[in-house]
């Protein structure tokens, strides 16, 4: 598969998305004092500048008002489009001469004034103050300055400039909101693979990562596609294989039917003996194993069929009688717990066998008591089979029976054993409506087999 020549991939995604959300927040704070100094600050209006030269000039004028004595006379008070106007004279070493005690709000204009070098206004809270204007008298140079008490409503965003503790945790709050969704958009796609990637491990062949996923143009869209082409490879595989077992145990049918009807026909001639009476069981024992690998076979080919909505206790009613009556001849009591309202989808026959293999199972190696109960669940029926025999004393084995051909150590009797498929095809067949089976020594004795069955 040929690399997409486009810079979308991973890296640049990480690189852009995170190097964009701090760059935004930080450009969003570092913009609020900007913002505000525009907003506040701006060149003095002509008609103000035009009231600040009329004093000037009067003063100017009649320099003997720069006598303390005088000065403290000099109406500091000004129409100006009938607001009161304060004007403050300063002199050049920065002293308000015709005021006691300067405000914090002057003060703070006089440094932004210095630093702007011209005439300018600035908006506070609730006044207005401007200047300063330039002028010299009996050979000093003074300045003057001007405030209006005007109450302008401030943009909503400066509320963030007063309350620095409150912006600094909605800019975390908001940087982590951003780098979440950026992390979901990402993590999305890696949730959908490994999902997939479990069911395909839980024997799922069919299972395959989503086409939004598939058709992203980044390196998890290549995985995706990467993983669906190895997933195809895999169910390929694997139902060749199941294909040539299968096959195989059909072609060992004919030799096999031959061989017993040749010790049929030696028996009927007269020429039976010890020996063709062994061979002719062995016959019969292998028929029966070929047997339970073509079933094997056909319910794990056969796992990807629709499954039709079916009642469970009418659906295993039959091998439930079955079971009953082996218990019976064994002199053991078989308990059934199954509620006839569980509907679930489930394939009939393989459901059948799998249940019937670990029934025969629990009765044969139980002293006196099997039970069976199904258990409907908020989204899946769970049916629990529990014997009181001798359990399994290697907790190992209790993950391994369920392999072809696996059987522990105190079954390895032909007589009693069998062949280690019957767990194995029971397997298959949960596997195959995506289920799962487990098995645990009960807490007293026996063994017990769980099976969850998922209701859709």
């Amino acid at each position: 598969m040929q690399l997409r020549k486009t810079p979308n991939n991973i890296f640049v995604k990480l690189l852009l998305g995170f190097w964009l959300c701090s760059s935004l927040i930080i450009a969003l704070i570092g913009l609020l004092p900007l913002m505000q100094q525009n907003h506040d600050q701006s060149a003095i209006p002509e008609p103000l500048e035009r009231l600040l030269a009329k004093s000037a000039k009067r003063i100017s004028q009649n320099p003997q008002i720069l006598d303390s004595d005088k000065l403290k006379h000099w109406s500091r008070f000004k129409e100006f489009k009938g607001r009161p106007a304060r004007i403050y004279l300063v002199d050049e070493y920065g002293k308000v001469l015709n005021s006691h005690k300067s405000s914090r709000s002057l003060r703070r204009f006089m440094l932004l004034a210095d630093e702007a070098g011209e005439p300018i206004k600035h908006q506070f809270r609730d006044e207005l103050i401007f200047g300063p204007y330039n002028f010299t008298a009996n050979g000093k140079n003074y300045s003057l300055f001007g405030r209006l008490p005007e109450h302008h409503p401030r943009p909503w965003f400066f509320f963030f400039i007063d309350n620095k503790l409150l912006t600094l945790s909605i800019a975390i709050l908001l940087s982590g909101l951003l780098c979440g969704l950026f992390a979901w958009h990402l993590g999305k796609p890696l949730r959908s693979l490994k999902r997939s990637a479990d069911a395909l491990a839980d024997g799922d062949l069919s299972s395959r990562v989503d086409m939004a996923t598939v058709k992203r143009n980044d390196e998890i869209g290549q995985l995706a596609q990467a993983f669906n082409g190895m997933a195809d490879s895999v169910e390929d595989m694997v139902k060749s294989q199941q294909r040539l077992i299968s096959d195989i145990s059909h072609e060992l049918r004919t030799p096999l039917t031959r061989l017993k009807l040749s010790l049929a026909l030696s028996r009927k001639k007269g020429h039976a003996t010890p020996e063709t009476e062994r061979i002719e069981y062995e016959a019969d024992q292998l028929e029966q194993m070929i047997a339970e690998l073509l079933e094997l076979s056909r319910v794990k080919l056969n796992a990807n069929d629709n499954k039709p909505s079916l009642e469970l206790a009418e659906t295993l009613s039959q091998v439930l009688d079955d079971a009953e009556f082996e218990a019976q001849q064994q002199q053991k009591q078989l308990h059934i717990d199954i509620d006839e309202s569980i509907i679930l989808p489930l394939y009939p026959r393989p459901l059948c066998r799998a249940v019937e293999n670990l029934l025969r199972n629990a009765i044969r190696y139980a002293e006196s008591q099997v039970s069976i109960q199904a258990i409907k669940l908020a989204d899946s029926v769970q049916i629990e089979i529990i014997d009181d025999g001798p359990g399994i004393e290697n907790e190992t084995d209790l993950e391994a029976i369920f392999k072809p051909f696996y059987r522990p150590q105190t079954a390895r009797e032909r007589e009693s054993g069998g062949w280690g498929l019957g767990l194995a095809i029971a397997k298959a067949a949960i596997q195959a409506h995506q289920g799962k089976i487990v098995a645990n020594n009960n807490l007293t004795t026996g063994l017990k087999i769980t099976i969850s069955l998922p209701l859709v």
